[in-house]
Parts: C-alpha cells; sequence; structure tokens
C-alpha cells in the first residue's frame, strides 16, 4: 500500500455543489469600512479585492455586510439590503473574476455589538448589557420580539439572494466574534425562555433558521459557508461542548464550509488574546479544536488565526485537521503571501506590533485596528501596503482622515 501523497498549498479542493477552490488559502474576512455614505461598495473596495485576487488566495471572503442599514457594527460598513447598488456589488465580483478566484460574501447583523454614536437602541436575544467594562461604550439592547427575529432571518435570505444576483460565488453566515448570531448561541447573552433560548437546542434554533432560509432563497447549487467560534472564552458564555454541538447540527443541515475561530471583542482569541505559549508555537489558535472536530464531520474545514510559516500550514493541511489555511492581518501587509508561499514552502511572515510608545495614545486612535485598515485603505488607492508605516505616521493619517471619528470607539 502506497503513502497518501502529501498535500500542497497550490493544491485544488471541490467543496461540493461543483464548487472548486484553486489553492487551499482563504481569505478570511477583514472589516475594511470602505463602503460610501449610502453602504454602497467604494471604487477603493473593489481595487482592494482585485489585489488579493492578484495575490494568489484561492478563496476570497468580504469583510461582514450588513443586511440592515440600521444596524452598522461600524460606520463605513457595506449593506446589501435591496439592489440600489447592484451594478457596485458586480463590478466588486468582476474585480477578481479574471484569476480564477472564488469571493464569497460574508453577512452579518451585529446584534447589540455596535457603538453607541451609531445607534441609540440596539437590539439582541435579552437585554444584557456588554460586559468586561465595555458597557459605557454600547448601549443597553432591547431584546427582539418573536416577530423581529423572523424579520431578520428574512433578511439574510435577501440579502443572499442578491449576493448570488450580483455573482459572488457564495454567502458566509457570521456566526462568531459576537455579533448576534454568536449572541444567540451564548447562554450568557440570550436568557430568553421561548423557542429562541432556554436550553442549547432553542438557542441554535436562530442559526439554523438562518441557514434554512438562505438555503430556501439560494438554491440546492449555491454553496453557503459558516464562520463559528469554538468558544466565547467568556465565563457563562458558548461552550466548546455547546459548539461543537452546533457543528453536527449545521453539517447535518448541509453547510458547504465551516470556518473556525474563536472569541468576542470582550475577550478576542481570534487576535491572539490570551493564546497558550503552546499554541502560539503550533501558529494556528484553534487547531486542537479543529482536529476534533475532524472527527465529527467530514464538512470541508477552515482554521484562521495565527498562521504565520509554510511549514505550520502544510502541516496543519497534511494533519487533516483542516482543508483551508484562513488568513487575515497578513494579506494586509503581504496581499502576494499565497503567491511566495506557493512558490517557496519554507517562507514564512511576522507581522509587526506597531506602537507609540504611549499606551494612552495607542488606545486613544485604535492603533491595533487603525494601523491595519490604513494598509486596507493604502491597498484600495492603487498603493502597496507599507509593514515599516511608523506607529506616528499611522496616528496622523488616521486623526487628518477621520477627523473626530477616529477617537470613536468602532469596535469593542
Amino acid at each position: 500500500m502506497t503513502d497518501r501523497r502529501r498535500i500542497l498549498l497550490d493544491d485544488g479542493y471541490e467543496i461540493g455543489r461543483g464548487v472548486r477552490i484553486k489553492n487551499r488559502f482563504f481569505k478570511s474576512a477583514l472589516s475594511e469600512q470602505l463602503g460610501d455614505s449610502d453602504h454602497g461598495p467604494r471604487q477603493d473596495l473593489i481595487t482592494l479585492y482585485r489585489r488579493w485576487a492578484e495575490g494568489g488566495s484561492g478563496l476570497l471572503v468580504t469583510g461582514n455586510v450588513m443586511i440592515d442599514r440600521r444596524f452598522l457594527g461600524e460606520p463605513g460598513n457595506v449593506v446589501l439590503e435591496d439592489d440600489r447598488h447592484h451594478e457596485a456589488f458586480k463590478d466588486w465580483v468582476a474585480a477578481t473574476s479574471g484569476h480564477d478566484t472564488q469571493l464569497w460574501m460574508q453577512l452579518n447583523h451585529p446584534g447589540k455589538q455596535i457603538p453607541s454614536f451609531l445607534c441609540s437602541e440596539p437590539v439582541a436575544p435579552s437585554a444584557v448589557p456588554m460586559g468586561h467594562g465595555l458597557g459605557h461604550l454600547f448601549k443597553m439592547p432591547r431584546a427582539l420580539s418573536e416577530e423581529e427575529i423572523l424579520e431578520i432571518v428574512g433578511r439574510f435570505a435577501t440579502s443572499s439572494a442578491l449576493a448570488r444576483e450580483a455573482g459572488f460565488g457564495g454567502v458566509q453566515i457570521h456566526a462568531a466574534h459576537g455579533y448576534l448570531i454568536n449572541q444567540f448561541l451564548s447562554p450568557h447573552h440570550n436568557c430568553r425562555e421561548d423557542g429562541w433560548g432556554g436550553d442549547a437546542t432553542r438557542r441554535r434554533r436562530f442559526l439554523l433558521e438562518v441557514y434554512r432560509a438562505i438555503r430556501t432563497a439560494v438554491g440546492d447549487d449555491y454553496p453557503i459557508g459558516i464562520k463559528l467560534n469554538s468558544a466565547d472564552f467568556l465565563r457563562g458564555g458558548f461552550s466548546e461542548e455547546e459548539s461543537m454541538e452546533v457543528v453536527d447540527a449545521i453539517a447535518a443541515e448541509g453547510i458547504d464550509l465551516i470556518e473556525i475561530s474563536g472569541g468576542t471583542y470582550e475577550s478576542p482569541a481570534m487576535v491572539g488574546h490570551r493564546v497558550k505559549e503552546s499554541t502560539r508555537q503550533r501558529e494556528a489558535y484553534f487547531l486542537e479544536y479543529a482536529e476534533k472536530v475532524r472527527q465529527r464531520v467530514e464538512t470541508p474545514l477552515v482554521v484562521t488565526g495565527g498562521f504565520r510559516s509554510g511549514p505550520a500550514m502544510l502541516e496543519a493541511l497534511n494533519s487533516g485537521a483542516t482543508d483551508f489555511i484562513g488568513l487575515g492581518r497578513p494579506l494586509a501587509i503581504e496581499p502576494d503571501l499565497p503567491k511566495r508561499l506557493m512558490a517557496d514552502p519554507s517562507g514564512r511572515i511576522d507581522l509587526p506590533r506597531p506602537t507609540t510608545g504611549f499606551k494612552s495614545v495607542d488606545r486613544m486612535v485604535i492603533l491595533d485596528l487603525s494601523w491595519w485598515e490604513l494598509q486596507l485603505r493604502r491597498m484600495g488607492r492603487g498603493m502597496d501596503p507599507k509593514p515599516d508605516l511608523s506607529a506616528w505616521r499611522s496616528v496622523w493619517t488616521t486623526v487628518s482622515e477621520l477627523g473626530v471619528a477616529a477617537f470613536r470607539r468602532r469596535r469593542a
């Protein structure tokens, strides 16, 4: 019996429904905030995705596109709730189509995770405030009624159908990082005792109804993915045990691709917050969880968070724990990283940690976000990213471009 051939980074992969991804690189969602004043895609956003397509990624997932303009996670979010920006969305797809690259749209509703300056009355499964000292930045949410829940389910379906009409190759349901679907899944945030909460089965009903509505809207031949937390890493929150049960349930429904992440903006494990050193050495923050998932379902998997080197990526792929390598911030400073690693799998990338040296200044302009956002804006203008961009230059540019908005807390 011969040994199984080792998986290479440039190997294609068939995810089902007749969809083949040309290699194992998956560009995970980043929040670009490049929507125009009416929340349509700006030309900068289209240029940015053309650059990523040229860089070699097999599957590109957009930053979270909101399904309701009344509820935005951030000021520059793109919204897809009707056909008013249909041509701009088609242009977004066209920018990537010449590179045999799949472009999927991530769909999201933020629930209560909305900065207070953007919404006077956020909604959530239950009237539970944001914790971990963030309550002053986010208003107390109002619990959703049954009628409102069903309306939101319908909005996910409508946005998905519009995405398909515009030419997007698939959609991804954002069920992670503390947004509305994640809030429904969490026993900390969902204290309902009706058909949408009270036990794990009812807490995941909202997600399953969203999936079913989308499937009905887009048909059986269109791929639907999900971004799911391995856990929230919050006391009383969405646990790994419940996450595994959600994986079983959504896989049984026929989900086509599961991207594994973790944490919320109250406990941001997705960017390495409180990650064990042994996990950091393996590079992939959620690989251990993915190994357990692989024992339960055959659905294609993506692990996002922590990957920095070709050898670690190949090891993860050949372990069988993941089928794709999810990359976020590395592609913000090296959009051609997939091409480089496919040519030289021994390569790696090290991410900068920008700081002014003054924690108060870093916090004031939210440097850990604004420095990376500036790299995306540079690429959107047709420029190269600048990994050695000084933190002070980032502060000056952020303040001069955004004005007082630079000092507003845009995320938890």
